[in-house]
């Protein structure tokens, strides 16, 4: 774990620059991820908490240590060897809109390096589009969850919750036809069904 502590030094040492980041400083802080890579997930971990927390004008610095460091780490062990880039597109995101509290300015630097990654294949272009569309104000997809189905919600009832009975279907067929067009809704339905099984209804039924 000092190899990530080392890291973590560079990392944060970038608040006593101030920006642009000299490409120095930059590959100082790559070479110190790297030499963590067998605590990859702790490095990503600590790039997308230094987004989250950092001044405006250090959003897009971090951006730079996630390119510089996913660009080297394929470069080195090549494309299917990385582990930087999956690891990365986890939590992309949240990272990327954290990302767009930059300052105004340095929006553009963010679309270049997606750009950038699309052209070069860095990431699935399904991953970059939602980050690209992101900086044109357009939120990202939210998944939308499956409704549990009519039965379901009536079986999850809280206690002392009335539940509208189902009419059953040999009490709906044996209604006459005009009375069937006549009925609207689930209600109605319900409280004819319920007269057909009372006494009286039965007495309807026979006659």
């Amino acid at each position: 774990m000092e190899a990530v502590k080392a890291f973590n030094s560079e990392l944060y040492s970038l608040n006593d620059y101030k920006p642009p980041i000299s490409k120095a400083k930059m590959t100082q802080i790559t070479k110190a991820a790297i030499k963590a890579i067998k605590f990859y997930k702790h490095v990503v971990q600590s790039v997308e908490k230094f987004i989250q927390k950092c001044k405006p004008e250090y959003k897009v610095p971090g951006l730079y240590v996630i390119d510089s460091i996913v660009r080297q780490s394929r470069h080195q062990f090549g494309q299917e060897k990385d582990v930087f880039a999956p690891r990365f597109s986890n939590n992309i995101i949240s990272t990327f809109q954290n990302l767009y509290r930059c300052p105004g300015d340095d929006k553009s630097k963010i679309v270049r390096v997606l750009n950038l990654w699309q052209k070069n294949n860095v990431f699935k272009s399904e991953i970059i589009q939602p980050l690209l569309d992101m900086a044109a104000g357009i939120p990202p997809p939210v998944v939308t969850p499956v409704l549990p189905s009519t039965t379901a919600a009536m079986s999850n009832n809280t206690p002392g919750t009335p539940v509208t009975p189902v009419t059953p279907a040999n009490v709906v067929q044996s209604l006459p036809d005009p009375w069937v067009s006549q009925i609207a809704n689930t209600d109605t339905l319900a409280a004819v069904a319920q007269i057909l099984q009372s006494p009286q209804g039965q007495q309807v039924n026979i006659l």
